[in-house]
C-alpha cells in the first residue's frame, strides 16, 4: 500500500486525534453530604466498636456452629446467589465485547472461485473458452475513537462490570440474613410448641384431676368442664405451632438449595434462643451505610449511564475511519497476468440530517442518568431508615423482653400460690385456671420477644450492609464444567481479582 507524504501526514495525524476527545460529561459521584457522618441515638446504643466477630460475618455473634454450617450450605447452593455470581461471568464477557473497540472493526479475509463458460457464435473466428478465475483479498476497517465512542462505552461497560459483582454481594447480604432470620425463627418456633406442649400436659393432670372429684361428687361440674375448656383450647394450639416448625424447615431447606424433607438434623441446638444486647460494628455507621453493596451498585449504576451520554453525543459528529484492501487475483487462461491490488485510505460519514434523533436520544440518555441519581439518593435514604428502625426495634425489643421475663416469673409464683389456695381451700378452681393461662401467655410472649430481638439486630446488619463476605467461588465447580463443555470459556470463569473500576 502506498501513499504520498500528505497522505501519510493525514494517517498520522489522524491515528493521533483518535482518542483525544471524549464527549459527554465525566462521572460525578450522586453521593450527599448528609450522609457522611449520619447517625442516630439509636444507633449509638444500640450497637458498638469492636474487632470482632468480623462484621462481614457477622452471625459469628451467636457462637452457633449449626448456623455457620447452614449459611455454608446456602453459599454452595443456593440458586439466587448462582443466578447472581453468573450475571458476574455475563458483565465480564460484556465488557470484553465492549474493549473489542479498541481495535480494527472490520478485519475479513475473503476468498472466491469462479468458473466461465464463455461462447461466441458467428463471425469470422468462432471461440468457445472454458476457464476458472481465482481471488483471494484481506479488508480492514478501522474507525478511529475520535470523538471518546468507543471509550465511554468501555466506561460503562466496566461501570456495569462492577456493579454486578456489588449485586453478588448483596445476594449475600441478603442470603444470609435471610437464613439467620429463618432459622432463628424455627427455633422460635419449636420453643413456642415446647412451652404449649408443656401447659397441655399440666392442663391434662388438673383436667384428670378434676373429672375424679367430679365423679366422686366432691367437685362441681363446673369446674370440670372449665378444667377441659382451657387443657383443649391448649391442645388446639399445636398443630398451628407444628405446621409453623414444618413450613419454617421447608423454607430453610429452599434456602440452602435442599428439597423439603431433605433439611439435615436440627435436634443439637434446641435451647434458648440467643439474645445478643449489642450489634458489634468496626466502622462508624456512615461509612458501614456508604459501603453497603446495593448502595455501592447504584452508584455504579450511575457512572454507567453516565458514559452513555458520552456514546450518544458523539453520533453528533462524523465518523474517521481508515480502510485498507489487498485483493490478489488470477485464473486459468494463457498468457493473461496476475494481479495485486492494494488500496487504502481514509474514510469520513457523517449523519447530517437525523430530523432530532441524535439529540432525542441524548435527552434520553441524560433523563435516564437523572432517574439513576435519584433512585441512587433514595436508595442512601432507604437504607439509613432500615437502620434506625432496626436499632430501634432491637432496643425496645430488649426492654420489652426485660419486662416479659419478669412477668413470666410472677406468673409462675402466682400459679404456685393459687393451686396451694385451691388445694387448702381459701379459693376456687377458677383463680388456678387463670393462673395457668396467665403462665402460658406470659411464657408465649417472652419467646416472642426474644425473637424480635434477634430479628431486630439481624435486621440492623443487613441494613448496614453486614454479611457480604462468602468462600465460595462464583461460579461453583459443577457448573464451571458444565458450561466449559458447551463453550470456550478460557480464563472467564475464573473469580474476578479483587479490584476497583477504572478511574473516570
Amino acid at each position: 500500500m502506498h501513499l504520498t507524504r500528505s497522505g501519510q501526514l493525514l494517517v498520522f495525524g489522524l491515528l493521533g486525534l483518535s482518542g483525544c476527545v471524549r464527549l459527554g460529561p465525566d462521572f460525578q459521584s450522586p453521593r450527599q453530604a448528609w450522609p457522611e457522618h449520619w447517625t442516630t441515638p439509636a444507633l449509638e446504643h444500640a450497637s458498638q466498636r469492636a474487632q470482632t466477630p468480623d462484621f462481614a460475618q457477622w452471625w459469628q455473634v451467636f457462637d452457633d456452629r449449626l448456623l455457620e454450617r447452614l449459611i455454608a450450605l446456602a453459599d454452595a447452593n443456593n440458586a439466587d446467589l448462582k443466578i447472581a455470581g453468573l450475571r458476574v461471568i455475563e458483565a465480564r464477557a460484556q465488557l470484553g465485547i465492549a474493549q473489542s473497540g479498541r481495535y480494527p472493526q472490520v478485519q475479513q479475509a475473503s476468498a472466491d472461485s469462479v468458473y466461465f463458460d464463455r461462447r461466441q457464435y458467428g463471425g469470422s473466428n468462432p471461440q468457445n473458452r472454458h476457464f476458472w478465475q481465482y481471488s483471494a483479498g484481506f479488508d480492514i476497517g478501522w474507525e478511529l475513537d475520535f470523538w471518546g465512542r468507543f471509550s465511554r462505552a468501555i466506561e460503562s461497560a466496566d461501570a456495569r462490570y462492577f456493579a454486578t459483582q456489588a449485586n453478588y454481594q448483596d445476594v449475600l447480604v441478603l442470603l444470609h440474613a435471610q437464613l439467620a432470620e429463618t432459622y432463628f425463627a424455627l427455633r422460635t418456633s419449636e420453643a413456642r410448641l415446647r412451652v404449649a406442649q408443656q401447659n397441655a400436659q399440666q392442663q391434662k393432670r388438673n383436667f384428670e384431676i378434676t373429672e375424679k372429684l367430679f365423679n366422686s361428687g366432691q367437685q362441681a361440674e363446673l369446674d370440670l368442664q372449665q378444667a377441659k375448656t382451657q387443657y383443649l383450647g391448649t391442645l388446639s394450639t399445636l398443630p398451628d405451632f407444628e405446621d409453623q416448625v414444618l413450613r419454617t424447615r421447608n423454607a430453610l431447606a429452599a434456602l440452602i438449595g435442599q428439597p423439603p424433607g431433605a433439611l439435615p438434623p436440627l435436634a443439637e441446638n434446641q435451647g434458648m434462643i440467643p439474645l445478643v444486647q449489642r450489634t458489634v460494628l468496626q466502622d462508624i455507621p456512615a461509612n458501614l451505610l456508604l459501603r453497603r453493596p446495593d448502595v455501592r451498585a447504584a452508584e455504579l449504576e450511575v457512572a454507567s449511564q453516565s458514559a452513555l451520554i458520552g456514546v450518544a453525543e458523539s453520533d453528533f459528529y462524523p465518523s474517521l475511519s481508515l480502510l485498507g484492501s489487498i485483493v490478489w487475483s488470477t485464473d486459468t487462461l494463457s498468457g493473461t497476468p496476475r494481479s495485486l491490488d492494494l488500496v487504502g485510505g481514509p474514510s469520513l460519514r457523517w449523519n447530517l440530517f437525523d430530523h432530532g434523533q441524535i439529540r432525542n436520544n441524548v435527552r434520553v440518555q441524560d433523563v435516564r442518568l437523572q432517574q439513576l441519581i435519584e433512585a441512587y439518593r433514595d436508595k442512601v435514604r432507604q437504607a439509613a431508615r432500615e437502620a434506625d428502625d432496626a436499632a430501634n426495634g432491637l432496643l425496645k425489643s430488649l426492654e420489652r423482653e426485660a419486662i416479659l421475663g419478669e412477668a413470666e416469673v410472677a406468673a409462675k409464683r402466682a400459679l404456685v400460690l393459687a393451686s396451694a389456695q385451691y388445694r387448702e381451700g381459701y379459693s376456687d378452681f377458677q383463680r388456678v385456671l387463670d393462673a395457668q393461662r396467665a403462665l402460658l401467655q406470659q411464657q408465649d410472649n417472652y419467646l416472642v420477644s426474644r425473637s424480635n430481638a434477634v430479628s431486630n439486630l439481624i435486621a440492623l446488619y443487613k441494613a448496614l450492609g453486614g454479611g457480604w463476605y462468602s468462600t465460595r467461588a462464583t461460579v461453583d465447580r459443577a457448573t464451571r464444567q458444565q458450561m466449559e463443555q458447551r463453550t470456550d470459556w478460557g480464563e472467564s470463569l475464573d473469580d474476578p481479582a479483587a479490584a476497583t473500576p477504572e478511574k473516570r
